[in-house]
């Protein structure tokens, strides 16, 4: 949702900064970068041997594609040779760890996940999948409310002066939590450049129309004044993130600035409108500021699925379901405002 997933941004930064030192401790291990490239020489660790890691003296796979040599379910993972000797070595490094009594450690940045089904991080893919559910469900509740339970006007549209922003942002926060979904589901290049760029939309979308809401900007004219400047800031932060570089540092920045800049706008609004359902705003506030202590607590997966990251996705469920219900009430509370006006 809107205001929980704000904060990412924010704690992200204070979470690379607790962390950034353990960042790469398991791929920096001896062992596990000798398990590695030996499994990358032939294509073997201990009895398991991958197809993909035999190669000809071209560079070739022998027995052709890897992508045809694998379930019909797994092949658009894009598990390779590398990756697939990266995964198993860090188990059995883990194993290993475990054995001697200590605790898991991070490999390339991030923790030993287990995979299901050829999934990454089967348990933030189905908490992504659950929120998408959850903006879908409100968003299309929101439809219904406006359409066919609140009175139309005469050319049939709402009294709802801010029925098409929302509408927008239920698009956007259901492209988001897909491409999440997805990118926990397989890290690659591409599904990070879109889990990146998805959210970098919500986070610019979702200021302005904070901004709009909060002031109460219903000229047209005005909403493009506000709309244009921002609008053409966010396209081209996306556009220098796919193509010139994911730069993760600039990106964090630009993100935390949008974060503050909206926080600010929605407190400040609650703390100071009468509208019936300001609670509800305050609740989404500060739950989900709460909830993103846990993207600072960062421990590692419980029994190599659930970690803080994960459970971080859980609580966003709930509090999506709370969001949309205050986009409802503000949607009721203004068309009957607007209704004793036209009477």
């Amino acid at each position: 949702m809107m205001v929980t997933r704000y904060w990412i941004a924010f704690i992200v930064v204070l979470s690379c900064l607790l962390g950034v030192l353990d960042a790469s401790a398991g791929d920096a291990d001896p062992r596990y970068r000798a398990c590695v490239k030996k499994c990358e020489e032939t294509g073997c660790i201990g009895q398991k041997c991958f197809p993909q890691c035999k190669f000809s003296s071209e560079g070739v796979s022998i027995e052709g594609p890897w992508y045809m040599q694998e379930p019909l379910y797994l092949r658009w993972k894009q598990w390779d040779c590398q990756s697939d000797c990266r995964y198993y070595c860090m188990l059995d490094r883990e194993e290993e760890r475990e054995e001697s009594g200590n605790g898991p450690v991070k490999y390339h940045g991030k923790w030993p996940f287990k995979r299901v089904y050829g999934i990454q991080e089967p348990l933030s893919v189905a908490f992504s999948a659950l929120n998408l559910a959850m903006h879908f469900h409100g968003w299309l509740s929101f439809f219904i409310l406006l359409y066919y339970k609140l009175p139309l006007k005469q050319d049939k549209k709402a009294y709802y002066e801010y029925a098409s922003l929302w509408h927008i942002y239920g698009l956007l926060s259901l492209n988001s939590w897909f491409w999440s979904a997805v990118f926990h589901s397989r890290d690659v290049d591409l599904t990070e450049k879109l889990d990146y760029s998805s959210a970098v939309a919500l986070l610019g979308y979702s200021l302005i129309l904070a901004i709009l809401r909060s002031f109460n900007v219903r000229n047209e004219a005005a909403r493009v004044m506000v709309t244009a400047p921002l609008l053409a800031f966010v396209t081209t932060h996306i556009l220098y993130l796919n193509f010139y570089t994911l730069d993760y540092g600039w990106n964090m920045k630009v993100c935390v600035v949008m974060v503050v800049a909206q926080l600010l706008l929605w407190a400040i609004w609650a703390g100071v409108t009468h509208h019936p359902s300001r609670w509800k705003l305050w609740v989404v506030v500060v739950a989900g500021a709460l909830a993103m202590l846990l993207e600072i607590y960062d421990f590692p997966p419980y029994q190599g699925f659930l970690d803080a990251h994960a459970l971080w996705h859980a609580t966003t469920i709930p509090l999506t379901y709370i969001w949309w219900s205050f986009i409802r009430d503000d949607a009721e509370f203004l068309s009957s405002k607007l209704l004793k006006k036209t009477k």
